[in-house]
């Protein structure tokens, strides 16, 4: 949401410079669409990065949902993290089912939870991921971390 506001104050500025401030309501209008559990997913998760060390993070959502990509982006800047459609691709300690960051396509990759000692999982999901799904991810990791 800051980036998009920062564009908008960009094209806002150049308007201005275009045609003046007096005509400015003729050239440019921003509205402010950005669903506030977006940002506040986005926050929550820079937070979590910010103050926690976490070995790997889960992000559970759609595909082709921008705002779980995003949050997957913003995730894997500070540690692993693989984006999950639902808990059906955890298939095992050994072998996770996932969309690359970037990628158009789901990969299984091995090894990706540690097989011995501490392991500190971050999860997180898209606004619109139901909780039903986040829930059946954590009772999967549970067992999975037994």
């Amino acid at each position: 949401m800051s980036e998009s506001l920062a564009i908008g104050e960009m094209l806002k500025a150049a308007m201005i410079d275009r045609w003046g401030a007096t005509d400015l309501d003729r050239h440019f209008q921003a509205f402010d669409t950005i669903c506030s559990a977006t940002q506040d997913r986005q926050d929550a998760v820079v937070a979590l990065l910010r103050d926690r060390a976490v070995d790997l993070m889960i992000v559970v959502g759609g595909y082709n949902s921008s705002n779980t990509a995003n949050l997957a982006r913003i995730c894997a800047e500070s540690c692993p993290t693989f984006h999950v459609s639902d808990p059906d691709c955890l298939l095992s300690p050994d072998e996770i089912r996932h969309r690359p960051l970037g990628s158009k396509t789901e990969v299984t990759t091995r090894a990706w939870l540690p097989a011995s000692g501490a392991v500190t999982i971050g999860l997180t999901s898209g606004a619109s991921t139901p909780d039903n799904l986040v829930g059946a991810t954590i009772a999967k990791l549970e067992v999975f971390c037994q």
